[in-house]
């Protein structure tokens, strides 16, 4: 995987577009639509992680709703990646 922001930005706009073409395609069947889904997730995970290592900048993706899950589970992690943030600034604070 990249190590690069831009590299790491350039797969995730690969994901997303091939995302696209698979959901708009009628005879994709539900296992590629899951893969394409899949391709995306990491796609945005890797490039959540290389942003902040080269930055230190947060999540742009934490707030949006997963349409899946429910107010109680995304208030829960809501609170958990706080938290997380908060001993991550403690502990550098301490520095």
């Amino acid at each position: 995987m990249a190590k690069k922001t831009r590299t790491a930005l350039k797969e995730l706009t690969k994901a997303l577009t091939k995302h696209v073409a698979v959901l708009e395609d009628p005879k994709a069947n539900r296992g590629k639509r899951d893969r394409a889904t899949a391709r995306v997730r990491a796609a945005v995970i890797h490039y959540d992680s290389v942003l902040h290592s080269r930055t230190g900048a947060s999540s742009a993706f934490v707030e949006l709703p997963d349409p899946g899950l429910d107010a109680s589970t995304v208030a829960s992690l809501k609170a958990e990646k706080e938290s997380l943030e908060k001993k991550r600034a403690d502990k550098k604070a301490s520095k």
